[in-house]
């Protein structure tokens, strides 16, 4: 879906991006990570041309990007930052109608996109298509920033710091409703974060930047239990990892049958992670601890000897 060949960038003779190569396939998410400078950043914007590169090649759906006008590219990726770049003027509904509209779609499937994608992102449309962004909250703004980057259908999604602004309650709840919409669209998505757990949730693929260049690319597993050198140990935190591998694995991945319900110890759902699950059962000073499902239903149990097993 997107290639990168050699790919260089300098500003003032300064090299931000350097001998960057890397191939995103169809339906991935990647994660562009690393601290402040690496060239995270840059190298998204480099993708649909709002950085020109200086070196190498950029390929998108098999064709060098420049061999596209910068607008019918743009057009077919979604583009979503942390400050949401909604029009103050405009309702919900304008705000993530606007590309369809420049694409002249029919005004009734321009309605039932706005309607499907509000419905997608859990924001009620009689509630909100007709709302101004004054009258949302920061996370309901983020979340029409995100439809909006995809009411064109696009081939590919952008995204840049989209939840940094936000709380971090907020932000875990966009975190997950990002993981939905992956998993539901199989979307392709690039997105750029400095946050290593926000990397860790939602990347099927994480690349690590330090000063323009790769230093490690493989599955969050890959990341936390072989990583390539000291300064990848040294960004992960050394002392953090056995508890951000467990927060890759779910608790359904260790609970055994039985449980039962009861008011004096916490319930556990089965799509919390196994670190949820150990400072569950650390609180409650209690084991085991009873597991529902998304209908309320013991479906399980999980002991702490589970939990912390084979952690690596």
């Amino acid at each position: 879906m997107i290639e990168f060949q050699q790919v260089g960038k300098s500003f003032d003779g300064q090299a931000v991006v350097e001998d960057f190569s890397l191939a995103i396939a169809p339906g991935e998410f990647v994660v562009l990570i690393g601290r402040s400078g690496s060239g995270k950043s840059t190298t998204l914007k480099m993708v649909n041309r709002l950085v020109e590169h200086d070196r190498g090649r950029i390929l998108f759906a098999g064709q060098e990007i420049r061999s596209f006008k910068p607008e019918d590219l743009r057009r077919r990726m979604g583009y979503a930052i942390q400050s949401t770049g909604l029009f103050p003027h405009w309702t919900v509904e304008r705000n993530i109608a606007c590309v369809p509209e420049l694409l002249k779609w029919p005004t009734a499937r321009i309605r039932d996109r706005v309607t499907e994608l509000l419905e997608l992102l859990q924001l009620p449309p009689d509630l909100y298509r007709g709302r101004y962004p004054h009258q949302l909250s920061g996370g309901q703004q983020q979340r029409v920033g995100v439809a909006r980057a995809l009411a064109a259908d696009p081939d590919v999604l952008l995204m840049d710091e989209p939840f940094g602004a936000l709380d971090p309650i907020t932000r875990e709840a966009l975190q997950q409703e990002m993981a939905r919409i992956h998993r539901l669209s199989g979307k392709t998505i690039v997105l750029v974060t400095h946050d290593l757990d926000e990397a860790l949730r939602l990347g099927t693929r994480i690349v690590l930047l330090d000063h323009g260049r790769i230093v490690q690319a493989g599955t969050p597993r890959q990341l936390l239990a072989e990583p390539a050198s000291d300064f990848v140990r040294d960004f992960i935190g050394r002392g953090d990892i056995g508890l951000r591998l467990l927060a890759l694995d779910t608790v359904t991945s260790r609970m055994r049958p039985g449980g039962v319900v009861s008011s004096a110890v916490p319930s556990l759902r089965d799509t919390d992670s196994l670190r949820d699950a150990l400072s569950a059962l650390v609180a409650a000073g209690a084991s085991p601890l009873p597991v529902v499902d998304a209908a309320g239903e013991v479906c399980g149990e999980i002991h702490l000897s589970d939990v912390v097993r084979n952690v690596a």
